[in-house]
């Protein structure tokens, strides 16, 4: 999973999330407070800090990490791409309307917008738009990946976040940190765009 944050509380930056075949889940992030936050939210059995470079040039994509590159094609956008970009950005990004996507998403896309993540957070995911991944190259630690194919068995770094079929999403996500007693903090993370 690819996160090319556009806007965030620790500026512009991506991040990448590999979970291996033998399930080892690794987080590339380019800084220990990106690295951090993410951490605090998802599991991962190894974190490296390590410039995390996406380029994108139209349906391009083009992303190194470490051991890691991967370059994929994002195809046309389909009927959900073009529903997504008709909701207002505002209802979106508003958690409560997750009670109508989550259903959803979950029925059409095997993933979830809502969930409970590492230590009592809470997140949200505000789908803003859908495009298909249609072919992918993708090369770690000197081995190719193989076909691009479905997210099967699904990851494993929070509550599933994540379609069955390879694509790029711009979600607005908003991350709920718990406090002391019942006091609660909101953190919205920004929008990201990724697949």
């Amino acid at each position: 999973m690819v996160g090319h944050w556009m806007r965030s509380p620790f500026g512009p930056f991506s991040d990448v999330m590999l979970e291996r075949a033998d399930g080892h889940r690794v987080l590339f992030s380019p800084t220990w407070e990106t690295a951090d936050f993410i951490t605090g939210t998802y599991t991962f059995d190894d974190v490296q800090v390590t410039p995390v470079r996406v380029n994108v040039v139209g349906p391009i994509w083009a992303v190194e990490a470490a051991s890691l590159g991967l370059r994929l094609t994002v195809g046309r956008r389909g009927l959900p791409g073009f529903v997504l970009r008709a909701v207002p950005g505002a209802l979106a990004a508003w958690p409560g309307w997750t009670v109508v996507t989550d259903p959803a998403a979950r029925l059409w896309l095997g993933a979830r917008t809502r969930g409970s993540a590492v230590d009592g957070r809470r997140e949200w995911y505000g789908a803003r738009d859908l495009s298909p991944v249609i072919s992918a190259t993708a090369v770690n630690e000197g081995r190719v990946l193989g076909p691009l194919a479905p997210v099967e068995p699904p990851v494993r770094f929070g509550f599933g976040s994540m379609p069955r079929r390879p694509c790029v999403v711009r979600v607005t996500t908003t991350v709920g940190l718990e406090q002391e007693a019942e006091a609660e903090e909101i953190l919205r993370a920004g929008e990201r765009q990724g697949g």
